[in-house]
Protein backbone atom coordinates (compact mmCIF):
# COMPACT_ATOMS: atom_id res chain seq x y z
CA UNK A 1 0.00 0.00 0.00
CA UNK A 2 1.45 3.36 -1.06
CA UNK A 3 -1.27 5.72 0.13
CA UNK A 4 0.03 7.72 3.10
CA UNK A 5 -1.35 7.25 6.58
CA UNK A 6 -2.66 10.70 7.47
CA UNK A 7 -2.52 11.56 11.16
CA UNK A 8 -3.73 14.35 13.43
CA UNK A 9 -2.02 15.13 16.73
CA UNK A 10 -4.03 16.53 19.66
CA UNK A 11 -1.66 18.02 22.23
CA UNK A 12 1.70 19.61 21.48
CA UNK A 13 3.48 19.41 24.79
CA UNK A 14 6.77 17.62 25.32
CA UNK A 15 5.54 14.32 23.89
CA UNK A 16 3.65 15.83 20.97
CA UNK A 17 6.74 17.76 19.92
CA UNK A 18 8.79 14.58 20.26
CA UNK A 19 6.39 12.70 17.98
CA UNK A 20 6.71 15.40 15.30
CA UNK A 21 10.50 15.31 15.57
CA UNK A 22 10.65 11.54 15.12
CA UNK A 23 8.16 11.46 12.23
CA UNK A 24 10.04 14.21 10.40
CA UNK A 25 13.62 13.11 11.07
CA UNK A 26 12.95 9.39 10.45
CA UNK A 27 10.44 9.86 7.64
CA UNK A 28 11.97 7.43 5.14
CA UNK A 29 12.83 4.78 7.71
CA UNK A 30 9.31 4.90 9.15
CA UNK A 31 7.75 4.62 5.68
CA UNK A 32 9.88 1.55 4.98
CA UNK A 33 8.96 -0.10 8.28
CA UNK A 34 5.30 0.86 8.10
CA UNK A 35 4.92 -0.14 4.46
CA UNK A 36 3.52 3.29 3.60
CA UNK A 37 4.37 6.96 4.26
CA UNK A 38 3.14 8.52 7.48
CA UNK A 39 2.12 12.17 7.15
CA UNK A 40 0.99 14.72 9.73
CA UNK A 41 -2.08 16.51 8.38
CA UNK A 42 -3.35 18.54 11.33
CA UNK A 43 -2.47 19.50 14.89
CA UNK A 44 -4.26 21.03 17.85
CA UNK A 45 -3.20 22.46 21.20
CA UNK A 46 -4.35 25.01 23.76
CA UNK A 47 -1.86 27.72 22.71
CA UNK A 48 -1.21 28.31 19.01
CA UNK A 49 1.46 30.97 19.52
CA UNK A 50 3.73 29.04 21.83
CA UNK A 51 7.28 28.41 20.59
CA UNK A 52 7.81 24.65 20.53
CA UNK A 53 11.11 24.21 18.74
CA UNK A 54 9.53 22.42 15.76
CA UNK A 55 7.98 23.84 12.61
CA UNK A 56 4.20 23.25 12.56
CA UNK A 57 3.44 25.78 9.83
CA UNK A 58 2.91 23.03 7.26
CA UNK A 59 0.10 21.40 9.24
CA UNK A 60 -3.51 22.50 9.47
CA UNK A 61 -4.15 24.11 12.85
CA UNK A 62 -7.43 23.11 14.52
CA UNK A 63 -8.66 25.00 17.57
CA UNK A 64 -11.00 22.24 18.74
CA UNK A 65 -9.44 18.78 18.65
CA UNK A 66 -12.90 17.17 18.60
CA UNK A 67 -13.20 18.37 14.99
CA UNK A 68 -10.59 15.77 13.99
CA UNK A 69 -13.08 12.94 14.33
CA UNK A 70 -15.31 14.22 11.51
CA UNK A 71 -12.61 14.96 8.94
CA UNK A 72 -12.29 12.68 5.93
CA UNK A 73 -8.65 13.66 5.32
CA UNK A 74 -7.53 12.18 8.67
CA UNK A 75 -6.99 8.43 9.02
CA UNK A 76 -5.71 8.17 12.61
CA UNK A 77 -5.80 10.41 15.68
CA UNK A 78 -3.02 10.68 18.25
CA UNK A 79 -4.15 12.01 21.65
CA UNK A 80 -1.49 13.56 23.88
CA UNK A 81 -3.70 15.91 25.91
CA UNK A 82 -3.94 13.94 29.14
CA UNK A 83 -6.63 13.52 31.77
CA UNK A 84 -9.16 10.75 32.21
CA UNK A 85 -12.17 12.77 31.11
CA UNK A 86 -12.96 16.00 29.28
CA UNK A 87 -11.63 16.51 25.76
CA UNK A 88 -9.41 13.41 25.83
CA UNK A 89 -12.29 11.05 26.63
CA UNK A 90 -14.67 12.74 24.21
CA UNK A 91 -12.07 12.67 21.42
CA UNK A 92 -11.41 8.98 21.99
CA UNK A 93 -15.11 8.06 21.90
CA UNK A 94 -15.87 10.17 18.84
CA UNK A 95 -12.79 9.09 16.89
CA UNK A 96 -13.27 5.39 17.51
CA UNK A 97 -17.01 5.69 16.96
CA UNK A 98 -16.36 7.15 13.51
CA UNK A 99 -13.97 4.34 12.63
CA UNK A 100 -10.68 6.17 13.14
CA UNK A 101 -7.84 4.28 14.89
CA UNK A 102 -6.69 5.96 18.07
CA UNK A 103 -3.23 6.17 19.66
CA UNK A 104 -2.75 7.67 23.11
CA UNK A 105 -0.12 8.10 25.82
CA UNK A 106 -2.86 8.84 28.35
CA UNK A 107 -2.64 6.35 31.22
CA UNK A 108 -5.52 7.93 33.17
CA UNK A 109 -7.84 7.62 30.17
CA UNK A 110 -7.05 3.94 29.65
CA UNK A 111 -7.11 3.08 33.37
CA UNK A 112 -10.59 4.59 33.80
CA UNK A 113 -12.19 4.06 30.37
CA UNK A 114 -10.06 1.43 28.65
CA UNK A 115 -12.74 -1.25 28.56
CA UNK A 116 -15.34 1.11 27.13
CA UNK A 117 -12.96 2.32 24.42
CA UNK A 118 -11.77 -1.23 23.64
CA UNK A 119 -15.36 -2.31 23.00
CA UNK A 120 -15.93 0.59 20.58
CA UNK A 121 -12.68 -0.17 18.74
CA UNK A 122 -13.63 -3.84 18.38
CA UNK A 123 -17.09 -2.98 17.10
CA UNK A 124 -15.45 -0.81 14.43
CA UNK A 125 -12.65 -3.35 13.80
CA UNK A 126 -9.97 -0.68 14.26
CA UNK A 127 -6.90 -0.21 16.41
CA UNK A 128 -6.70 1.32 19.88
CA UNK A 129 -3.07 1.53 21.01
CA UNK A 130 -1.51 2.88 24.22
CA UNK A 131 2.05 1.55 24.51
CA UNK A 132 3.26 4.99 25.64
CA UNK A 133 0.85 5.02 28.60
CA UNK A 134 3.11 2.77 30.69
CA UNK A 135 6.89 3.09 31.03
CA UNK A 136 7.37 4.83 27.68
CA UNK A 137 10.92 3.64 27.05
CA UNK A 138 10.05 -0.01 27.72
CA UNK A 139 7.77 -1.82 25.23
CA UNK A 140 6.05 -3.49 28.18
CA UNK A 141 2.53 -3.61 26.70
CA UNK A 142 3.72 -5.46 23.59
CA UNK A 143 5.96 -7.66 25.72
CA UNK A 144 3.02 -8.76 27.84
CA UNK A 145 0.47 -9.07 25.06
CA UNK A 146 2.69 -10.49 22.33
CA UNK A 147 6.09 -11.71 23.53
CA UNK A 148 4.69 -13.50 26.60
CA UNK A 149 1.34 -14.49 25.13
CA UNK A 150 2.11 -18.23 25.46
CA UNK A 151 2.41 -17.85 29.25
CA UNK A 152 -0.07 -17.81 32.07
CA UNK A 153 1.18 -14.71 33.88
CA UNK A 154 0.79 -14.84 37.64
CA UNK A 155 2.55 -11.78 39.05
CA UNK A 156 4.11 -8.50 38.02
CA UNK A 157 5.63 -5.65 39.95
CA UNK A 158 7.74 -2.65 39.22
CA UNK A 159 8.88 0.93 39.58
CA UNK A 160 6.21 2.66 37.53
CA UNK A 161 6.80 6.30 38.48
CA UNK A 162 10.15 7.87 37.70
CA UNK A 163 9.57 11.02 39.76
CA UNK A 164 9.16 9.23 43.08
CA UNK A 165 12.07 6.94 42.24
CA UNK A 166 14.19 10.02 41.62
CA UNK A 167 13.19 11.52 44.98
CA UNK A 168 13.95 8.35 46.95
CA UNK A 169 17.26 7.87 45.11
CA UNK A 170 18.35 11.43 45.81
CA UNK A 171 17.40 11.19 49.49
CA UNK A 172 19.69 8.19 49.81
CA UNK A 173 22.52 9.57 47.66
CA UNK A 174 22.66 13.07 49.17
CA UNK A 175 21.41 12.50 52.75
CA UNK A 176 18.82 15.24 52.26
CA UNK A 177 15.27 14.89 53.53
CA UNK A 178 12.09 14.53 51.50
CA UNK A 179 11.04 18.18 51.58
CA UNK A 180 14.34 19.47 50.22
CA UNK A 181 14.46 16.93 47.39
CA UNK A 182 10.81 17.65 46.56
CA UNK A 183 11.56 21.34 46.01
CA UNK A 184 14.45 20.41 43.73
CA UNK A 185 12.17 18.06 41.80
CA UNK A 186 9.66 20.85 41.26
CA UNK A 187 12.38 23.14 39.87
CA UNK A 188 13.52 20.40 37.48
CA UNK A 189 9.96 20.05 36.14
CA UNK A 190 9.69 16.37 37.02
CA UNK A 191 6.34 16.56 38.81
CA UNK A 192 2.95 16.19 37.12
CA UNK A 193 0.83 19.36 36.92
CA UNK A 194 -1.08 17.82 39.83
CA UNK A 195 1.78 16.64 42.12
CA UNK A 196 -0.52 14.27 44.01
CA UNK A 197 -0.58 12.02 40.94
CA UNK A 198 3.12 11.30 41.51
CA UNK A 199 3.48 11.70 45.25
CA UNK A 200 0.38 9.75 46.30
CA UNK A 201 0.87 6.79 43.97
CA UNK A 202 -2.02 7.61 41.62
CA UNK A 203 0.12 7.78 38.47
CA UNK A 204 1.63 4.39 39.32
CA UNK A 205 -1.88 3.12 40.04
CA UNK A 206 -3.04 4.09 36.55
CA UNK A 207 -0.15 2.18 35.03
CA UNK A 208 -0.65 -0.85 37.27
CA UNK A 209 -4.30 -1.01 36.22
CA UNK A 210 -3.31 -1.11 32.54
CA UNK A 211 -0.62 -3.74 33.10
CA UNK A 212 -3.08 -5.91 35.03
CA UNK A 213 -5.65 -5.77 32.25
CA UNK A 214 -3.09 -6.72 29.62
CA UNK A 215 -1.21 -9.34 31.65
CA UNK A 216 -4.14 -11.13 33.25
CA UNK A 217 -7.02 -10.45 30.85
CA UNK A 218 -9.17 -9.05 33.67
CA UNK A 219 -11.69 -6.25 33.81
CA UNK A 220 -10.46 -4.14 36.70
CA UNK A 221 -12.01 -1.53 38.96
CA UNK A 222 -9.48 1.28 39.29
CA UNK A 223 -11.04 2.54 42.51
CA UNK A 224 -10.32 -0.82 44.16
CA UNK A 225 -6.53 -0.46 43.75
CA UNK A 226 -4.78 0.33 47.03
CA UNK A 227 -2.58 3.40 46.56
CA UNK A 228 -0.16 4.98 49.02
CA UNK A 229 2.59 7.46 48.20
CA UNK A 230 5.95 8.55 49.59
CA UNK A 231 5.08 11.74 51.49
CA UNK A 232 5.78 10.18 54.90
CA UNK A 233 9.18 8.70 54.06
CA UNK A 234 11.94 10.39 56.05
CA UNK A 235 15.70 10.28 55.74
CA UNK A 236 15.77 8.24 58.96
CA UNK A 237 13.79 5.51 57.14
CA UNK A 238 16.26 5.51 54.24
CA UNK A 239 19.13 5.14 56.74
CA UNK A 240 17.52 2.38 58.80
CA UNK A 241 16.49 0.48 55.66
CA UNK A 242 20.11 0.51 54.47
CA UNK A 243 21.30 -0.74 57.86
CA UNK A 244 18.80 -3.59 57.69
CA UNK A 245 19.92 -4.55 54.17
CA UNK A 246 17.08 -2.96 52.21
CA UNK A 247 16.30 -0.02 49.95
CA UNK A 248 12.99 1.82 49.76
CA UNK A 249 11.14 1.83 46.44
CA UNK A 250 7.61 2.84 45.47
CA UNK A 251 6.30 -0.27 43.73
CA UNK A 252 3.15 -1.26 41.93
CA UNK A 253 2.39 -4.94 42.58
CA UNK A 254 -0.28 -7.16 41.03
CA UNK A 255 -0.89 -10.89 41.18
CA UNK A 256 -3.64 -13.23 40.07
CA UNK A 257 -4.37 -16.47 41.88
CA UNK A 258 -7.30 -18.74 42.60
CA UNK A 259 -8.18 -16.38 45.46
CA UNK A 260 -8.49 -13.40 43.12
CA UNK A 261 -6.65 -10.30 41.95
CA UNK A 262 -4.36 -8.33 44.22
CA UNK A 263 -3.35 -4.80 43.16
CA UNK A 264 -1.47 -2.32 45.33
CA UNK A 265 0.87 0.65 45.06
CA UNK A 266 2.95 1.66 48.07
CA UNK A 267 6.49 2.14 49.36
CA UNK A 268 8.32 -1.14 49.97
CA UNK A 269 11.52 -2.26 51.61
CA UNK A 270 13.17 -4.49 49.02
CA UNK A 271 16.35 -6.49 49.67
CA UNK A 272 19.51 -4.81 48.46
CA UNK A 273 20.27 -8.05 46.60
CA UNK A 274 17.17 -7.69 44.38
CA UNK A 275 17.86 -6.27 40.89
CA UNK A 276 14.98 -3.81 41.20
CA UNK A 277 16.61 -2.29 44.30
CA UNK A 278 19.30 -0.82 42.05
CA UNK A 279 17.00 0.85 39.53
CA UNK A 280 17.61 4.50 40.35
CA UNK A 281 16.62 8.07 39.47
CA UNK A 282 13.98 8.45 36.73
CA UNK A 283 14.27 4.90 35.43
CA UNK A 284 11.32 2.49 35.38
CA UNK A 285 11.48 -1.28 35.72
CA UNK A 286 8.92 -4.08 35.49
CA UNK A 287 9.32 -7.70 36.58
CA UNK A 288 6.92 -10.32 35.21
CA UNK A 289 6.46 -13.95 36.27
CA UNK A 290 5.13 -16.45 33.72
CA UNK A 291 4.58 -20.19 34.05
CA UNK A 292 6.67 -21.14 31.00
CA UNK A 293 9.25 -18.37 30.75
CA UNK A 294 9.85 -17.88 34.47
CA UNK A 295 10.88 -14.38 35.52
CA UNK A 296 11.60 -11.59 33.05
CA UNK A 297 12.94 -8.11 33.81
CA UNK A 298 12.42 -4.91 31.79
CA UNK A 299 14.17 -1.62 32.47
CA UNK A 300 14.30 1.77 30.74
CA UNK A 301 13.39 5.42 30.85
CA UNK A 302 9.72 5.81 31.62
CA UNK A 303 9.06 9.42 30.70
CA UNK A 304 10.34 12.38 28.75
CA UNK A 305 10.13 13.45 25.14
CA UNK A 306 12.22 10.72 23.51
CA UNK A 307 11.08 7.54 25.27
CA UNK A 308 7.37 8.38 25.26
CA UNK A 309 7.33 9.72 21.69
CA UNK A 310 9.18 6.58 20.57
CA UNK A 311 6.37 4.43 21.95
CA UNK A 312 3.70 6.61 20.33
CA UNK A 313 5.34 6.35 16.91
CA UNK A 314 5.71 2.58 17.31
CA UNK A 315 1.93 2.38 17.78
CA UNK A 316 1.37 4.54 14.71
CA UNK A 317 3.55 2.16 12.68
CA UNK A 318 1.58 -0.82 14.00
CA UNK A 319 -1.64 0.73 12.72
CA UNK A 320 -0.01 1.64 9.39
CA UNK A 321 0.86 -2.04 9.02
CA UNK A 322 -2.80 -2.95 9.49
CA UNK A 323 -2.63 -4.30 13.04
CA UNK A 324 -5.98 -3.85 14.74
CA UNK A 325 -6.38 -6.71 17.21
CA UNK A 326 -8.05 -6.30 20.61
CA UNK A 327 -6.60 -3.43 22.64
CA UNK A 328 -5.92 -5.68 25.64
CA UNK A 329 -5.00 -8.67 23.44
CA UNK A 330 -8.19 -10.44 24.56
CA UNK A 331 -11.61 -9.46 23.15
CA UNK A 332 -13.38 -7.09 25.52
CA UNK A 333 -16.25 -9.51 26.10
CA UNK A 334 -13.68 -12.13 27.14
CA UNK A 335 -12.09 -10.02 29.88
CA UNK A 336 -12.74 -11.73 33.21
CA UNK A 337 -14.30 -10.23 36.30
CA UNK A 338 -12.46 -11.61 39.32
CA UNK A 339 -12.58 -11.38 43.08
CA UNK A 340 -10.53 -8.46 44.43
CA UNK A 341 -8.20 -9.13 47.34
CA UNK A 342 -8.11 -6.39 49.97
CA UNK A 343 -4.83 -4.96 51.23
CA UNK A 344 -6.05 -5.81 54.73
CA UNK A 345 -5.55 -9.50 53.86
CA UNK A 346 -1.89 -9.07 52.94
CA UNK A 347 0.43 -11.29 55.00
CA UNK A 348 4.13 -10.50 55.28
CA UNK A 349 6.80 -8.71 57.32
CA UNK A 350 6.72 -4.99 58.07
CA UNK A 351 9.13 -2.22 58.94
CA UNK A 352 7.79 0.05 61.68
CA UNK A 353 9.22 3.46 62.60
CA UNK A 354 8.12 5.17 65.81
CA UNK A 355 9.09 8.61 67.09
CA UNK A 356 8.54 8.67 70.84
CA UNK A 357 9.48 10.53 73.99
CA UNK A 358 12.40 8.87 75.75
CA UNK A 359 10.86 7.91 79.08
CA UNK A 360 10.45 4.79 81.20
CA UNK A 361 7.81 2.28 80.08
CA UNK A 362 7.55 3.41 76.45
CA UNK A 363 8.95 0.22 74.94
CA UNK A 364 6.84 -1.91 77.28
CA UNK A 365 3.68 -0.09 76.15
CA UNK A 366 4.59 -0.56 72.49
CA UNK A 367 5.35 -4.24 73.02
CA UNK A 368 2.03 -4.72 74.79
CA UNK A 369 0.10 -3.17 71.88
CA UNK A 370 1.84 -5.49 69.42
CA UNK A 371 1.29 -8.50 71.66
CA UNK A 372 -2.42 -7.72 72.01
CA UNK A 373 -2.80 -7.90 68.21
CA UNK A 374 -0.62 -11.02 67.76
CA UNK A 375 2.20 -9.12 66.04
CA UNK A 376 5.58 -10.76 66.60
CA UNK A 377 8.86 -8.81 66.41
CA UNK A 378 11.94 -10.00 64.57
CA UNK A 379 14.24 -6.97 65.08
CA UNK A 380 14.17 -3.82 67.21
CA UNK A 381 16.64 -0.94 66.81
CA UNK A 382 17.02 2.14 68.97
CA UNK A 383 19.86 4.63 68.73
CA UNK A 384 20.83 7.83 70.50
CA UNK A 385 18.37 10.52 71.50
CA UNK A 386 17.39 13.47 69.32
CA UNK A 387 18.19 16.98 70.57
CA UNK A 388 14.67 17.36 71.95
CA UNK A 389 15.00 14.22 74.05
CA UNK A 390 12.90 12.08 71.73
CA UNK A 391 14.06 8.86 70.11
CA UNK A 392 13.33 6.84 67.00
CA UNK A 393 12.46 3.20 67.54
CA UNK A 394 12.54 0.92 64.49
CA UNK A 395 11.12 -2.59 64.39
CA UNK A 396 10.83 -5.38 61.84
CA UNK A 397 8.01 -7.85 62.33
CA UNK A 398 7.66 -11.48 61.44
CA UNK A 399 4.95 -12.29 58.90
CA UNK A 400 1.68 -10.83 60.07
CA UNK A 401 -1.71 -9.99 58.61
CA UNK A 402 -2.07 -6.36 57.58
CA UNK A 403 -5.27 -5.74 59.49
CA UNK A 404 -3.72 -6.95 62.74
CA UNK A 405 -0.73 -4.68 62.25
CA UNK A 406 -2.93 -1.66 61.47
CA UNK A 407 -4.97 -2.31 64.62
CA UNK A 408 -1.75 -2.43 66.64
CA UNK A 409 -0.52 0.79 65.00
CA UNK A 410 -3.75 2.57 65.98
CA UNK A 411 -3.27 1.42 69.56
CA UNK A 412 0.36 2.61 69.57
CA UNK A 413 -0.60 5.95 68.06
CA UNK A 414 -2.96 6.55 70.98
CA UNK A 415 -0.09 6.36 73.48
CA UNK A 416 0.75 9.73 75.05
CA UNK A 417 4.48 9.12 74.51
CA UNK A 418 4.14 8.87 70.71
CA UNK A 419 5.11 12.15 68.98
CA UNK A 420 4.36 11.41 65.32
CA UNK A 421 1.93 9.01 63.72
CA UNK A 422 3.72 5.65 63.42
CA UNK A 423 4.86 4.58 59.96
CA UNK A 424 4.63 1.04 58.62
CA UNK A 425 6.28 0.03 55.35
CA UNK A 426 5.66 -3.37 53.83
CA UNK A 427 8.72 -5.54 53.27
CA UNK A 428 8.70 -7.38 49.95
CA UNK A 429 11.34 -10.11 49.75
CA UNK A 430 11.42 -10.13 45.97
Amino acid sequence: MTNPLRIAIAGLGTVGVGVIRILVSHQQMIAARAGRPVEIVAVSASNRGRQRGVDISGYDWVDNALDFAARDDIDIIVELIGGSDGVAHALARQSLGRGKPFVTANKALIAHHGMELARIAEEQNIGLRFEAAVAGGIPIIKSLGEGLTANRLTRLYGILNGTTNYILTQMEATARDYGEILEETKLLGYLEADPSLDLDGIDAGHKLAILSMVAFGVNINFDAIYMEGIRRIKLVDIDYARELGYRIKLLGLASLSAAGLEQRVHPCLVPDSAPIAHVDDGVNAVVVDGDAVGRTFYEGRGAGEGPTASAVVADIIDIARGHHGPAFFVPAQGMQKVNLISISDRVGPYYIRLHVEEQPGVIADIAAALRDKDVSLHVMLQKGSEQDGSVYVVMVTHDTREQKLMDAMDQINALSSVIDKPLAIRIENL
